[in-house]
């Protein structure tokens, strides 16, 4: 069973369409690089190691990790020099103008990058290499994700995706249809970080049947035509 059957031509328009951002969360690790004119009070905060990776493109999620700061469980984030900043509930983008405001009075021009380390998502169910797994792209859809677990398998129900969400510390939960084309513009078409992703297995698979049972039917006739002519001869 293919994916998005009569999806027509036009499915880069729906790229876009919902992808919000990520509101921060407790236990959130965020990579921060902070540079300016004053290259050594900016190393304060992020460490040269840090800042080579970040301009060689390079964030492996241990090595990152190692120079993250954590967002505490009431929310706010500690920096040297800045203090407590409550950050929970705001995009990445918003802490990083709030890093910026913050730092005015210390550095000279401050520019503050902020990247989501853990971002992370488990997929369950009918696929080839289920687990959990570690992502950097920023935009990952549900396509991106089935082939990091390397696809659905043949007994998965791509009609039947359950995909689980914590949003403002309750789960929803909803059912996905991946051969219809509408799932491109559904709000949950992208990944948000710590999402858990379940295929269902098809109807035949709770029946035991992994294969259809061609050699056991045709045996059976065999044995059976075998068993007619001995009783008939």
């Amino acid at each position: 069973m293919a994916y998005l059957q009569h999806a027509g031509t036009d499915i880069a328009s729906f790229d876009e369409a919902h992808l919000e951002d990520y509101l921060l969360k407790p236990n959130d690790d965020l990579f921060i690089q902070i540079s300016s004119l004053d290259d050594v009070s900016s190393n304060v905060f992020s460490g040269t190691n840090a800042q080579q990776s970040m301009q060689m493109g390079v964030m492996q999620a241990y090595g990152a990790s190692l120079v993250a700061y954590t967002i505490d469980k009431d929310g706010f984030l500690h920096l040297p020099v800045v203090g407590m900043l409550f950050v929970q509930g705001k995009s990445l983008t918003q802490v990083s103008l709030l890093i910026e405001e913050s730092l005015k009075n210390v550095l000279s021009q401050p520019v503050v990058t902020v990247k989501l380390v853990n971002r992370y998502v488990s997929v369950l169910g009918e696929v080839r290499s289920p687990g959990h797994f570690t992502y950097a792209k920023e935009k990952m859809t549900i396509f991106d994700v089935l082939s990091l677990a390397g696809d659905v398998t043949v007994y998965g129900n791509r009609k039947q995706v359950i995909l689980t969400r914590n949003e403002g510390g309750e789960n929803s939960r909803i059912c996905l249809d991946l051969t219809k084309s509408d799932i491109l513009s559904s709000n949950y078409y992208y990944i948000r970080p710590n999402d858990i992703v379940y295929v269902q297995p098809l109807q035949k698979r709770f029946w035991g049947l992994r294969e259809f049972p061609y050699t056991v039917i045709l045996s059976s006739i065999t044995t059976a035509l075998l068993i007619y002519n001995v009783v008939n001869q």
